[in-house]
């Protein structure tokens, strides 16, 4: 569980707080084309600025890589969460994100007014390198700083990490927000300490990615599935012909490692045992394709695997059925392809007729289960793709270690 100052704990009244939130949405020509972490920031706005706080919001939006330019600005942030706050957003148009201007419209705030800066990577290295100059004109902003930016919690950045040394040195307080608190109550619950049995999914195309994380819930989970594109590496390590599927030669050791872990720790490993194949990826990703089903072991050689085949969504989704705790992180095939979908879906769907505790992991999981219409019944959908891999990873946060610990009890 969290034992970090969390924003019930600290004053809010009369104080500037900076609330580092997770903006980071999907723009297409300059309309936000799903809104979900604006969404998923609001409890803890509301609380801040309801209880007469002088909430000053702050985020990251986009990769940012020729300094700053409009249409990676957060102003189309602020219109709609003026619409679903009901409440008016001051948006500080501010290409330096700081300064006289930032200032000014801070000083001129009233209890309960909410304002936006401009997005934090228009800093570029001062924010991306936690530039000490940055963090403090931020800190220099606010009497304490509100991290709810679970999303961003993995990376060491000024309005992340930078910022918290500041506050303290004022005597402000660190907190974590109501996202950050239910992300890690929900993702730390299913690994540390789930009910069994403990079913842990993971699909998606790299191996690379989750190099730690197969191997750190090997150890906690009792069931752990793989499938996408990562599991023909395991395929091809059991010695099957997976014919052009995707294949990172360089793991195949690493594969059989994992494979000899699972029996020495008496766990299961479940793999694909037939698999949907198309002659060459789809271009674009969701053009028609033709298909065929093959087993795991009989891929052709001109064939490559696209999606997990009928016999093998049974076997996957008995195994969820009779979890308890099911995480999944990553698809099962090239899920935005309709064709392709049937293996990702059928998941979503076992998860969604289970009573256990679901948490989706982020990233392309919680697009596929959005996208195909399971969201509302799932326990809890991550808003932080690499920052809940890392979690799962067994890593620390940098966003989460910077909040205050909380006071041990006397």
């Amino acid at each position: 569980m969290l034992n970090k100052k969390t924003e019930d704990q600290i004053q809010i009244k009369g104080k500037r707080i900076l609330v580092r939130c997770d903006f980071n949405v999907p723009l297409k020509g300059g309309v936000i084309t799903d809104d979900t972490r604006i969404r998923a920031a609001l409890p803890t706005i509301r609380k801040l600025s309801g209880d007469g706080g002088k909430v000053i919001l702050c985020s990251h939006l986009g990769k940012v890589k020729n300094g700053p330019n409009p249409g990676e600005s957060l102003a189309a942030v602020a219109v709609r969460l003026e619409e679903l706050l009901g409440k008016k957003v001051t948006f500080v148009d501010n290409d330096n994100v700081t300064g006289p201007e930032t200032t000014a419209v801070v000083n001129a705030m009233q209890e309960g007014d909410i304002v936006l800066l401009q997005n934090t990577r228009f800093r570029g290295a001062d924010e991306t390198k936690n530039g000490e100059g940055f963090s403090k004109e931020l800190a220099d902003l606010a009497d304490s700083f509100v991290c709810d930016a679970f999303g961003s919690a993995h990376r060491a950045h000024a309005s992340v990490v930078g910022v918290t040394k500041f506050i303290s040195e004022k005597g402000g307080d660190n907190a974590v927000g109501y996202l950050m608190e239910k992300e890690i109550n929900f993702l730390g619950n299913a690994v540390e300490n789930p009910k069994r049995p403990f079913v842990a999914i993971l699909g998606g195309a790299k191996i690379a990615d989750k190099l730690n994380v197969i191997s750190n819930l090997l150890e906690k989970c009792d069931t752990l599935i793989i499938g996408g594109g990562m599991a023909y590496t395991f395929l091809k390590a059991k010695g099957y012909e997976i014919g052009k599927s995707l294949l990172d030669e360089t793991k195949i050791d690493y594969c059989r490692e994992m494979m000899e872990k699972a029996e020495k720790l008496g766990k299961t490993l479940l793999l694909p045992v037939d698999a949907v194949t198309t002659e060459s990826f789809p271009d674009p990703i969701d053009a028609k394709v033709k298909t065929k089903n093959f087993a795991a072991d009989e891929i052709p050689a001109d064939r490559m695997g696209m999606d997990i085949g009928p016999k093998t969504i049974k076997l996957f989704s008995k195994a969820i059925k009779n979890a308890k705790t099911v995480v999944w992180n990553g698809p099962m095939g090239v899920f935005e392809n309709p064709q392709l979908a049937k293996g990702t879906k059928a998941v979503a769907e076992a998860m969604a007729e289970t009573d256990a505790v679901t948490v989706i992991g982020g990233g392309d999981s919680a697009a596929a289960v959005n996208q195909l219409g399971f969201a509302d019944k799932m326990s809890h959908i991550s808003t932080g793709g690499g920052a809940s891999l890392e979690f799962l990873e067994g890593k620390e946060l940098p966003g989460v270690v910077a909040a205050d610990d909380m006071p041990a009890e006397a």
